[in-house]
């Protein structure tokens, strides 16, 4: 772009045409499974604005000329799909699945891998955000390791936005968020700053972030390149915005990745109810593998 374009006078009075709405919809629809409802179009329009900014573009308009008329959509791709995904997360959300990972699911994973010296469990976190549910998984397993001593973990967490995957990488906390994470567990697995600034944070001891990978992933690919024999694979809250259609597709080939016996869980929202797949519900939106 040659120069900079004139920004309206009152950034609010800028709009999506409900055609280029429309236009954008369909594509996150198409490409990564998202579903955009008209009624999501104000919460869209804030987010594209700060990337009208960034741009140096003068609207939102231009935004969508520069999109689909000037070649501009490979190079903004990456940006578009940051801006319009939702990446609400929490360290211990729904904490009675941590504990049924802790007091059962992964008992009866070593009871099946009996024969094997300190098997490696692999945990996929298949909607990972910013990394609240990864390293929540890698703080309960690490307590359970030092209480058995008879396995190993690894954890992948994968997303489709390279933004909440940097972050996940980084991971440094806002201190309000890491809340829920109990006490004992905080002084094990949380280092402060020694002098903490105006908005104090928080990051992941280098032990845990040593057993986690990221990688960015779109669940809407027809194949992904992960291992065939994971053992847990957590699938929370996400589903929710796909159609029943890709919702049965995402879900097969996610469980064509678990080695049998292994589980997969889903948001208490969520349910397999009405898909093609055939697992065994062992408590309330987890699943086993036969």
């Amino acid at each position: 772009m040659s120069q900079l374009l004139a920004r309206p006078e009152n950034a609010d009075d800028d709009h999506l045409s409900l055609r280029d709405f429309t236009r954008i919809a369909d594509l996150i629809g198409a490409e990564i499974g998202i579903k955009l409802p008209p009624a999501k179009r104000l919460m869209i329009e804030g987010r594209l604005r700060k990337r009208v900014r960034a741009l140096g573009l003068g609207s939102l308009d231009h935004y969508s000329a520069y999109l689909f008329k000037s070649d501009g959509l490979k190079a903004e791709w990456p940006h578009l799909i940051n801006a319009v995904t939702t990446n609400k997360t929490d360290f211990f959300r729904e904490p009675e699945h941590f504990e049924l990972l802790e007091r059962k699911l992964v008992p009866a994973l070593l009871d099946l891998r009996r024969g094997e010296q300190k098997p490696l469990l692999k945990v996929w976190s298949a909607a990972s955000s910013t990394g609240a549910e990864v390293y929540t998984l890698a703080m309960v397993l690490a307590d359970l390791v030092a209480q058995r001593h008879d396995f190993r973990f690894a954890i992948l967490g994968t997303d489709i936005s390279t933004a909440v995957l940097a972050e996940g990488e980084r991971a440094v906390y806002p201190a309000d968020l890491v809340t829920p994470v109990p006490p004992a567990k905080a002084q094990r697995y949380l280092m402060h700053a020694r002098k903490p600034g105006a908005r104090p944070e928080v990051r992941i001891v280098p032990e845990l972030r040593r057993l986690v990978h990221f990688a960015r992933l779109n669940l809407m690919d027809q194949t992904y390149p992960f291992d065939r024999d994971v053992d847990v694979i957590f699938l929370r809250n996400v589903l929710i915005y796909f159609d029943k259609a890709d919702q049965e597709k995402v879900i097969l080939r996610l469980v064509d990745h678990l080695r049998p016996g292994g589980y997969l869980l889903l948001g208490h929202s969520e349910s397999m109810i009405g898909t093609a797949v055939t697992m065994r519900q062992v408590a309330p939106a987890v699943f086993q593998k036969g």
